[in-house]
C-alpha cells in the first residue's frame, strides 16, 4: 500500500519494496533452520524474516533498518519462557505483545 504526504513542496511516500518470491525465500530458510536445530534457532529465524521485512520499509520516504540480534531475542526468549511456566501459562498471553515491543525496541530509521 503506497501512501502520499505533502509536506510543503515535498511529496514523501511510504512503500514496501520485498518481492514474493524473497519471502517465500527467506521463510523457508528460516523453516529449515528451525526444524534442524529442534526449535533452538527459532529466535535467529524470526530476527531474519523480521530484519528482511523491515529493512525493505520506506515510510514517508526514510527506510527502516532493523538492528535486533538473535542473541539478544534468545535470552528474552528463555526469560519469556520461564514466565510463562512460573504462571502456568497465563504470561503466554502477553508473550506476542512481549515481541513485538522487542521489534519496535530494535527498529530505528536507517538515515
Amino acid at each position: 500500500m503506497e501512501t502520499n504526504i505533502e509536506r510543503g513542496n515535498v511529496k514523501q511516500d511510504s512503500y514496501f519494496d520485498g518481492g514474493l518470491l524473497q519471502l517465500i525465500g527467506w521463510s523457508l530458510l528460516g523453516i529449515f533452520i528451525t526444524t534442524i536445530t529442534l526449535g533452538i534457532c527459532y529466535p535467529w529465524a524470526l530476527c531474519m524474516v523480521y530484519g528482511w521485512r523491515i529493512n525493505h520499509t520506506v515510510v514517508e520516504g526514510r527506510r527502516l533498518q532493523f538492528n535486533g540480534s538473535a542473541v539478544g531475542l534468545f535470552g528474552n526468549w528463555i526469560k519469556w519462557f520461564l514466565l510463562t511456566i512460573i504462571t502456568f501459562g497465563i504470561y503466554g498471553f502477553w508473550l506476542s505483545i512481549a515481541l513485538e515491543k522487542w521489534k519496535a525496541k530494535n527498529t530505528t530509521f536507517a538515515n
